[in-house]
């Protein structure tokens, strides 16, 4: 796997589990999911998020959109909590290939 795809991700768990929701939507840009949004999501679940074990990675479910232009892959990362480890709750996110890293857009914050 690509690492900085790998960071990319690690810093968009790092922002949800230190609740900087407002930094996280200047950084993808609030394309789809806001600060209220990605704020809602997690308090909904009831649980504290926490940063997931580094072989937590190997679980992140990494698609490239076919044919895109940049480049784009589609990204799919469970979340870990205090209470469980591992939880349902999935962070996913489209990562676009630039020529300094990603432009990352949140896609959604849910129970899968």
């Amino acid at each position: 796997m690509n690492e900085q795809l790998k960071e990319s991700v690690r810093q968009v768990i790092t922002y949800l589990v230190a609740g900087k929701y407002a930094e996280l939507e200047t950084l993808t840009r609030g394309v789809r999911l806001n600060a209220k949004d990605m704020a809602t999501a997690v308090a909904d679940y009831g649980r504290k998020l926490i940063p997931p074990p580094d072989d937590g990675f190997g679980l992140m479910n990494v698609v490239e959109v076919k044919n895109a232009r940049p480049r784009q892959w589609s990204i799919a990362m469970p979340l870990w909590t205090q209470e469980e480890g591992r939880s349902d709750l999935t962070v996913e996110m489209t990562l676009i290939e630039q020529q300094n890293g990603f432009a990352i857009e949140l896609d959604d914050v849910h129970v899968l």
